[in-house]
Protein backbone atom coordinates (compact mmCIF):
# COMPACT_ATOMS: atom_id res chain seq x y z
CA UNK A 1 0.00 0.00 0.00
CA UNK A 2 2.78 2.68 0.42
CA UNK A 3 4.28 2.16 -2.83
CA UNK A 4 0.79 3.81 -3.84
CA UNK A 5 2.11 7.30 -2.45
CA UNK A 6 5.64 6.69 -4.06
CA UNK A 7 6.49 9.43 -6.89
CA UNK A 8 5.52 8.13 -10.04
CA UNK A 9 9.40 7.72 -11.21
CA UNK A 10 10.00 6.21 -8.63
CA UNK A 11 7.53 3.61 -8.29
CA UNK A 12 8.69 2.90 -12.21
CA UNK A 13 11.98 2.19 -11.74
CA UNK A 14 10.56 -0.07 -8.58
CA UNK A 15 8.57 -1.56 -10.61
CA UNK A 16 11.16 -2.17 -13.71
CA UNK A 17 13.78 -3.59 -11.01
CA UNK A 18 11.44 -6.15 -9.85
CA UNK A 19 10.53 -7.35 -12.93
CA UNK A 20 14.18 -7.84 -14.18
CA UNK A 21 15.21 -9.58 -10.57
CA UNK A 22 12.12 -11.89 -11.51
CA UNK A 23 13.83 -12.10 -14.97
CA UNK A 24 16.64 -13.11 -13.70
CA UNK A 25 15.91 -15.82 -11.19
CA UNK A 26 14.12 -17.07 -13.86
CA UNK A 27 16.91 -17.74 -16.39
CA UNK A 28 18.89 -18.95 -13.09
CA UNK A 29 16.27 -21.82 -12.37
CA UNK A 30 16.03 -22.76 -16.08
CA UNK A 31 19.93 -22.68 -16.24
CA UNK A 32 19.69 -24.77 -13.07
CA UNK A 33 17.07 -27.56 -14.43
CA UNK A 34 19.04 -27.53 -17.81
CA UNK A 35 22.39 -28.41 -16.09
CA UNK A 36 20.76 -30.61 -13.80
CA UNK A 37 19.48 -32.91 -16.50
CA UNK A 38 22.18 -32.79 -18.72
CA UNK A 39 24.49 -33.95 -15.87
CA UNK A 40 22.11 -36.74 -14.78
CA UNK A 41 21.66 -37.97 -18.36
CA UNK A 42 25.61 -37.39 -18.95
CA UNK A 43 25.28 -35.31 -22.28
CA UNK A 44 28.41 -34.05 -23.05
CA UNK A 45 26.52 -31.27 -25.62
CA UNK A 46 30.38 -29.18 -25.81
CA UNK A 47 33.77 -29.89 -26.84
CA UNK A 48 37.14 -28.68 -28.50
CA UNK A 49 39.31 -30.72 -30.77
CA UNK A 50 42.49 -29.93 -31.31
CA UNK A 51 44.18 -32.04 -34.77
CA UNK A 52 47.52 -32.14 -36.78
CA UNK A 53 49.09 -33.95 -39.28
CA UNK A 54 50.33 -34.18 -43.05
CA UNK A 55 49.03 -32.35 -46.37
CA UNK A 56 49.14 -33.06 -49.98
CA UNK A 57 48.18 -30.86 -52.80
CA UNK A 58 46.10 -32.40 -55.19
CA UNK A 59 47.35 -29.56 -57.87
CA UNK A 60 49.72 -27.08 -58.28
CA UNK A 61 49.25 -23.25 -57.01
CA UNK A 62 49.55 -21.45 -60.26
CA UNK A 63 52.66 -22.74 -61.71
CA UNK A 64 54.52 -23.62 -58.13
CA UNK A 65 54.53 -27.68 -57.22
CA UNK A 66 54.06 -28.22 -54.13
CA UNK A 67 56.11 -30.05 -51.21
CA UNK A 68 54.48 -32.15 -48.61
CA UNK A 69 52.83 -29.84 -46.26
CA UNK A 70 51.66 -29.75 -42.59
CA UNK A 71 49.16 -28.23 -40.08
CA UNK A 72 47.08 -27.80 -37.41
CA UNK A 73 43.25 -26.93 -36.57
CA UNK A 74 41.72 -26.27 -33.29
CA UNK A 75 37.51 -26.58 -33.46
CA UNK A 76 34.86 -26.03 -30.84
CA UNK A 77 31.84 -28.34 -30.97
CA UNK A 78 28.59 -27.57 -29.82
CA UNK A 79 25.76 -31.10 -30.32
CA UNK A 80 22.40 -29.64 -31.21
CA UNK A 81 20.83 -33.30 -32.36
CA UNK A 82 21.59 -36.74 -31.01
CA UNK A 83 24.06 -37.14 -33.97
CA UNK A 84 24.17 -33.62 -35.12
CA UNK A 85 26.59 -30.25 -34.36
CA UNK A 86 28.11 -27.65 -34.97
CA UNK A 87 32.01 -26.85 -35.30
CA UNK A 88 34.05 -23.98 -35.56
CA UNK A 89 37.55 -22.94 -34.94
CA UNK A 90 41.04 -21.89 -36.66
CA UNK A 91 43.42 -23.56 -38.85
CA UNK A 92 46.94 -23.12 -40.36
CA UNK A 93 48.60 -25.03 -43.30
CA UNK A 94 52.09 -24.81 -44.53
CA UNK A 95 53.65 -25.81 -48.01
CA UNK A 96 57.05 -25.22 -49.59
CA UNK A 97 58.00 -25.21 -53.13
CA UNK A 98 61.66 -25.68 -54.47
CA UNK A 99 60.47 -23.02 -57.35
CA UNK A 100 57.78 -20.97 -58.30
CA UNK A 101 56.29 -17.70 -59.61
CA UNK A 102 57.85 -16.32 -56.13
CA UNK A 103 61.06 -17.33 -56.44
CA UNK A 104 63.04 -19.95 -54.91
CA UNK A 105 62.45 -21.90 -51.76
CA UNK A 106 59.42 -20.50 -50.71
CA UNK A 107 56.66 -21.19 -48.08
CA UNK A 108 52.97 -20.64 -48.65
CA UNK A 109 50.76 -20.70 -45.55
CA UNK A 110 47.41 -20.86 -45.00
CA UNK A 111 45.87 -19.53 -42.25
CA UNK A 112 42.05 -18.57 -41.14
CA UNK A 113 38.54 -19.76 -39.81
CA UNK A 114 36.32 -22.74 -40.72
CA UNK A 115 32.63 -23.13 -39.90
CA UNK A 116 30.39 -26.41 -40.60
CA UNK A 117 28.44 -28.74 -39.31
CA UNK A 118 28.81 -32.53 -38.16
CA UNK A 119 27.13 -35.39 -38.43
CA UNK A 120 28.57 -38.66 -36.09
CA UNK A 121 26.72 -42.09 -35.24
CA UNK A 122 28.17 -44.59 -33.51
CA UNK A 123 29.21 -47.91 -35.40
CA UNK A 124 26.86 -50.41 -33.70
CA UNK A 125 27.43 -51.29 -29.85
CA UNK A 126 31.13 -50.64 -30.26
CA UNK A 127 32.93 -47.37 -28.46
CA UNK A 128 33.97 -46.39 -31.99
CA UNK A 129 31.40 -43.27 -33.95
CA UNK A 130 32.03 -42.17 -37.68
CA UNK A 131 31.46 -38.82 -38.78
CA UNK A 132 31.33 -36.62 -41.45
CA UNK A 133 31.73 -33.12 -42.09
CA UNK A 134 31.11 -30.29 -44.56
CA UNK A 135 32.45 -26.59 -43.80
CA UNK A 136 32.90 -23.38 -44.97
CA UNK A 137 36.23 -21.45 -44.84
CA UNK A 138 37.53 -17.83 -44.74
CA UNK A 139 41.34 -17.95 -45.20
CA UNK A 140 44.08 -16.58 -46.72
CA UNK A 141 47.99 -17.42 -48.84
CA UNK A 142 50.85 -15.52 -47.06
CA UNK A 143 54.03 -16.16 -49.15
CA UNK A 144 57.38 -16.08 -47.46
CA UNK A 145 60.91 -15.86 -48.98
CA UNK A 146 63.98 -17.72 -47.85
CA UNK A 147 64.71 -15.80 -45.45
CA UNK A 148 61.12 -16.19 -43.42
CA UNK A 149 59.91 -12.36 -44.87
CA UNK A 150 56.85 -12.07 -46.19
CA UNK A 151 56.26 -11.18 -49.77
CA UNK A 152 52.56 -10.94 -50.18
CA UNK A 153 48.83 -11.67 -48.58
CA UNK A 154 46.27 -12.99 -51.00
CA UNK A 155 43.75 -11.25 -48.39
CA UNK A 156 40.88 -13.69 -47.13
CA UNK A 157 38.43 -15.28 -49.00
CA UNK A 158 35.93 -17.65 -48.87
CA UNK A 159 36.56 -21.59 -49.41
CA UNK A 160 35.11 -24.56 -48.70
CA UNK A 161 36.13 -28.10 -46.72
CA UNK A 162 34.89 -31.35 -46.52
CA UNK A 163 36.39 -34.01 -44.31
CA UNK A 164 35.54 -37.69 -42.34
CA UNK A 165 36.81 -40.16 -40.01
CA UNK A 166 36.47 -42.10 -37.14
CA UNK A 167 35.85 -41.11 -33.05
CA UNK A 168 37.04 -43.62 -30.77
CA UNK A 169 36.06 -42.94 -26.99
CA UNK A 170 38.77 -43.25 -24.73
CA UNK A 171 36.83 -42.74 -21.02
CA UNK A 172 36.79 -39.86 -19.31
CA UNK A 173 35.29 -37.76 -21.96
CA UNK A 174 38.01 -38.36 -24.29
CA UNK A 175 38.08 -39.40 -27.83
CA UNK A 176 40.96 -39.91 -30.50
CA UNK A 177 39.49 -38.69 -33.95
CA UNK A 178 41.90 -39.25 -36.82
CA UNK A 179 40.66 -38.63 -40.12
CA UNK A 180 41.09 -36.86 -43.52
CA UNK A 181 39.83 -33.41 -44.92
CA UNK A 182 39.74 -32.14 -47.93
CA UNK A 183 40.46 -28.16 -48.66
CA UNK A 184 40.21 -25.36 -51.35
CA UNK A 185 40.43 -22.06 -51.87
CA UNK A 186 41.12 -19.99 -54.47
CA UNK A 187 42.42 -16.51 -54.15
CA UNK A 188 44.21 -13.56 -56.46
CA UNK A 189 47.54 -11.62 -56.27
CA UNK A 190 49.68 -9.45 -58.09
CA UNK A 191 53.29 -10.48 -58.54
CA UNK A 192 55.81 -7.84 -60.14
CA UNK A 193 52.59 -6.28 -62.28
CA UNK A 194 50.90 -9.54 -63.26
CA UNK A 195 47.49 -10.75 -61.52
CA UNK A 196 47.62 -15.02 -60.75
CA UNK A 197 44.95 -17.31 -59.85
CA UNK A 198 45.91 -19.46 -56.66
CA UNK A 199 43.91 -22.51 -56.50
CA UNK A 200 45.11 -24.11 -53.46
CA UNK A 201 43.13 -27.91 -52.84
CA UNK A 202 45.13 -30.29 -50.78
CA UNK A 203 44.23 -33.51 -49.14
CA UNK A 204 44.97 -33.56 -45.08
CA UNK A 205 45.81 -36.73 -43.29
CA UNK A 206 44.81 -35.90 -39.40
CA UNK A 207 45.54 -37.30 -36.02
CA UNK A 208 43.35 -35.10 -33.51
CA UNK A 209 42.38 -35.64 -29.71
CA UNK A 210 38.17 -34.27 -28.65
CA UNK A 211 37.60 -33.66 -24.69
CA UNK A 212 33.75 -33.06 -24.47
CA UNK A 213 32.23 -30.66 -21.39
Amino acid sequence: MLLLFLPRETFNKLKIKKMKTKVFVTVVVLLSVFSSVMAQNGDKRFGFELAGGASFATSKLSDASLNTGCGIEGVFHYRFMPHTGIYAGWGWNRFSSDNSFAGRNVEFEETGYVFGLQFKHPIGNSPVSYYVRGAGLYNHIEIENEEGDLIKDSGHGMGWQVAGGIDVNLGRNWSFTPGVKFNALNRDIEMEGTSREMKLNYLSFRVGFLKKF
